[in-house]
């Protein structure tokens, strides 16, 4: 009984070694190279053509090609909002109804300039950070900014083909009257 209880305390030990070494190593390591200007130049195309597809042309399967199947979108106003791009895809349908009938209004976002900065993720995809600035669309008058925030997109390269897998928006900011 006594070598068996040594024998597994030795094991455990082994293995506990063997774990601490590994997580030690992988802390020690660099991190992911720096995003090369190419492929911000790419992710920044790529929110472009998202933000077109979903504002200015409520283009639900051009959308939905865009992202992920898991794709889950998370909001500071409403928690998990999507989590499917099936689901995002039926959201932007329902807002583009709406803005048909005028129950919601039509919009633009806008990138702030100078803000989105890109970092690659190992083996998976990049990620981009910023700021963004949404604005409602009324015909005939000037557009009309709503809301400042910021974001994080997750982006993943599936068969190099980018397609946003993750949304973080925050940090959002009522625009002041005449702003």
């Amino acid at each position: 009984m006594r070598r068996l209880a040594a024998a597994v305390l030795t094991t455990t030990a082994i293995l506990a070694v063997s774990l601490l070494t590994q997580l030690t190593a992988r802390a020690q390591t660099e991190g992911a190279a720096p995003a090369s200007p190419e492929l911000t130049a790419t992710l920044e195309q790529r929110d472009a053509e998202l933000f077109a597809a979903f504002f200015d042309r409520c283009d639900v399967a051009a959308v939905r090609a865009m992202v992920t199947d898991d794709m889950e979108f998370f909001h500071d106003k409403g928690g998990l909002v999507t989590a499917s791009g099936d689901a995002f895809a039926e959201d932007l349908r329902g807002h583009c109804e709406r803005v048909k009938t005028g129950v919601d209004f039509a919009a633009r976002r806008e990138l702030v300039p100078g803000s989105v900065r890109v970092y690659v993720l190992n083996n998976y995809g990049a990620m981009t950070m910023g700021e963004h600035r949404f604005y409602r669309l009324t015909p005939g008058k000037p557009d009309e900014m709503t809301e400042t925030g910021k974001f994080i997109i997750v982006w993943k390269n599936d068969g190099g083909v980018w397609k946003l897998a993750r949304v973080v928006s925050y940090d959002h900011h009522l625009a002041r009257p005449g702003s």
